[in-house]
């Protein structure tokens, strides 16, 4: 019995210990909880003193920059290439019956006047037969000479009756006959000097010489071709091809500039004709421009041509503000809620001075200069206008 009594004692006093230590560790968890119920209580306190966040910002609206341009004087232009020439290009060949050409006296670039020699040709047999013709003329005038003396001793003759009249008739045709052979001598005589100075070749009138295609020991005759070419005074001249609508607003006095390729430099021109035909294939026409004289106007050259057709009003746009894609030309201008539009437009003239807006705008709208390859229509902008200069 006692062992069962002290048994039991101890299985109480275990169990008391057991409780004894859950009772702790109860204490200790509701601390711990207790703990933290404060700690959480303290920071919702502090949050709750803090300003509220700012709500998450707007979307941005962009800042575009705009213009009015209103309405400019624009020149009405036209694009054009072709070639150089002279303005009147002038072929010389051989004039007279041609034969060895003993002397060349120009060469290409040579200024020379009209009528001044550019080559000779042999004349020895020329020259034997003009000595011949003169000294025919001499003989022909003293015939004359005599016949006219016969004739004044006759009439002195006639008042005493030893010359009838019938002799003095026949007297005086003699005379007259030989007077008239003295003038044809003469004329033969003055043809065959012509004919001897046709064989120097000669300048047509005053001008530059282009070409030379003779040398000394050459044979030339009338068939021989061309051996110089002249531009007449050196004027030369751009035969610009245009297109036939162009061709249309083009008037002769026209102003135009040309650029001769492979020079920087530019000639103020003017357009002195204008064809009065197309090319039924080309569609094109040629508009000759007058230019001065000048070492870098080569004929037979190429070159570019801006031709001044006119004047108008138009709208002026920086080039930036002009956008283009698979459908045209367009800008972008923004509305009266401030939302960007698209506007078609046609350019036309594109200058230093920026394109002038043949059509589409009037130059009153609010137009975007700029950035407006980032914008899309009835995006929502802020118009800024554009500063002066």
């Amino acid at each position: 019995m006692n062992y069962e009594t002290q048994l039991l004692g101890d299985s109480a006093m275990v169990m008391g210990e057991d409780d004894t230590r859950r009772s702790r560790k109860r204490l200790m968890i509701g601390g711990g909880i207790a703990i933290a119920l404060v700690a959480v209580a303290a920071w919702i306190s502090m949050r709750g003193a803090e300003p509220a966040a700012a709500p998450p910002p707007a979307a941005q609206v962009p800042v575009v920059t705009v213009t009015s341009p209103g309405q400019s004087t624009v020149a009405r232009t036209v694009s054009a290439t072709g070639s150089l020439a002279a303005r009147v290009d002038m072929p010389v060949g051989v004039a007279g019956e041609g034969g060895m050409v003993t002397r060349v006296l120009v060469q290409p670039g040579d200024w020379v006047r009209a009528g001044q020699v550019l080559a000779t040709v042999e004349r020895s047999v020329q020259t034997e037969q003009v000595r011949s013709l003169a000294a025919q003329v001499e003989v022909a005038r003293a015939d004359a000479k005599l016949a006219q003396a016969q004739l004044d001793r006759a009439k002195a003759l006639v008042g005493r009756g030893f010359i009838s009249a019938a002799d003095i008739d026949q007297r005086t045709a003699t005379r007259d006959q030989a007077e008239a052979r003295v003038r044809v001598a003469a004329a033969q005589l003055a043809e065959q000097r012509a004919r001897t100075g046709r064989l120097d070749i000669r300048a047509p009138a005053a001008g530059l010489v282009l070409t030379r295609t003779v040398e000394p020991g050459q044979i030339v005759q009338a068939g021989s071709g061309v051996l110089f070419r002249m531009a007449k005074d050196g004027e030369m001249e751009m035969q610009a091809q245009v297109a036939e609508a162009d061709l249309a607003t083009l008037r002769p006095g026209n102003g135009a500039t040309v650029t001769p390729i492979g020079s920087q430099a530019r000639f103020a021109g003017r357009v002195w004709q204008v064809s009065p035909v197309v090319d039924p294939q080309a569609r094109l026409g040629i508009a000759r421009i007058a230019v001065p004289y000048n070492p870098a106007i080569r004929p037979g050259g190429f070159a570019s041509a801006t031709i001044t057709s006119g004047s108008g009003s138009a709208p002026l746009l920086p080039e930036s503000a002009v956008q283009s894609d698979a459908k045209g030309s367009y800008v972008y201008i923004v509305n009266g809620k401030g939302q960007v539009e698209r506007r078609d437009v046609t350019v036309g003239q594109v200058s230093d001075a920026g394109v002038a807006v043949t059509s589409g705008i009037t130059g009153t709208e609010k137009i975007v200069t700029s950035a407006g390859a980032f914008l899309a229509p009835g995006q929502k902008v802020k118009p800024e206008p554009l500063k002066a200069g």
